[in-house]
């Protein structure tokens, strides 16, 4: 469940992102406000996941998931590059996710 929970926030953080990028700055009410539940139901979830995982692995698994599902989200959103250094830097991150959930403790 702790699992579930984290990559449910690390998902959250992905929307969390695009609403904020929508909401101009907090100048736009309705996307300003849905920026702000997101945070905390993200924010939430993550603390569930941590009271069962472990703080160093969990941060790198939720950080990574926002960050490339940010990338990739951003990509179809709103057309940014996915050129091949931000392909490259992708595949590095979700490769140290695996790293750490492989590695014992």
């Amino acid at each position: 469940m702790a699992w579930l929970a984290l990559v449910a926030a690390g998902l959250l953080d992905v929307a969390w992102a695009l609403s904020m990028k929508q909401a101009q700055g907090y100048t736009r009410l309705g996307w300003s406000l849905l920026s702000l539940a997101l945070l905390g139901a993200f924010v939430y979830l993550l603390g569930r996941a941590l009271q069962a995982l472990p703080l160093g692995t969990a941060y790198a698994v939720w950080t990574g998931i926002g960050a490339v599902g940010t990338v990739l989200a951003g990509a179809l959103a709103f057309g940014e590059s996915l050129d091949v250094p931000r392909l490259l830097g992708i595949g590095l991150v979700l490769t140290g996710i695996v790293v750490l959930k492989l590695a014992p403790g």
